[in-house]
C-alpha cells in the first residue's frame, strides 16, 4: 500500500461530567483544553496539515479543534457534521466518502466507542504493530489514529488502511 492519503480519527479531549448538562452540551474541562492544545502542538511538530477537519456537533469536539488550532493544527476547511455525534462507524464513514473529494489528509473528530472501533475496522491489525498495540490497550480521550490509505475516500472501508501511529496527547 503506497499511503498517498492520511485519515486521523480522534477522540475529542476530556470532557465534564456535570448532572443535568445535556451530553451534546458537555464542555471540556480544564485539562481537556490543555490536552486539545498539545494534540495540536503533536500535529504541528509532526508537519500534518488537514484538508478538511470533520468535526461532530457536539461542544466538546469543537472544543476540542478550536484549542488544537490554537495549539497550532492547521486546516484549510473545517466542516461540523450531526452525522458523527449520531451516526457510529457507517455516518463517519459516509462523511468521508462523500465530502473528503481530493484532499490528501482527512481528520474526524469524534466520540468513543466509535473512532477507537473504526480505526481497528479499517486497519484490520495492518501497519505499526506497536501502533496496533496501543489501540488495543485503549483510546483515551484525546487521542489520535493515524491511519494511511491509497484509495478513493469513496471506496474507504474495512481492512483498505494501515495504522501507522497512535498519540495520546497530554498537555
Amino acid at each position: 500500500m503506497d499511503g498517498d492519503k492520511r485519515l486521523l480519527l480522534v477522540r475529542h479531549a476530556n470532557a465534564e461530567q456535570t448532572f443535568g448538562v445535556d451530553d451534546h452540551e458537555r464542555r471540556l474541562t480544564e485539562r481537556g483544553l490543555r490536552d486539545a492544545k498539545e494534540l495540536g502542538r503533536w500535529l504541528a511538530d509532526e508537519g500534518i496539515t488537514c484538508d478538511l477537519v470533520l468535526c461532530s456537533t457536539a461542544t466538546r469536539t469543537q472544543q476540542t479543534w478550536q484549542a488544537a488550532a490554537e495549539g497550532g493544527a492547521r486546516a484549510h476547511e473545517v466542516a461540523l457534521r450531526p452525522a458523527i455525534y449520531h451516526g457510529g462507524s457507517r455516518g463517519v464513514l459516509d462523511c468521508v466518502h462523500t465530502e473528503a473529494g481530493d484532499a490528501v489528509t482527512v481528520l474526524v473528530v469524534g466520540h468513543a466507542p466509535t473512532m477507537p472501533s473504526l480505526a481497528g475496522v479499517l486497519s484490520d491489525g495492518a501497519g505499526s504493530s506497536s501502533a496496533q498495540a496501543a489501540l488495543t490497550e485503549g483510546f483515551p480521550t484525546a487521542t489520535v489514529a493515524v491511519l494511511r490509505y491509497a484509495g478513493s475516500w469513496a471506496e474507504l472501508g474495512p481492512g483498505t488502511c494501515e495504522l501507522d501511529e497512535v498519540f495520546v496527547a497530554r498537555g
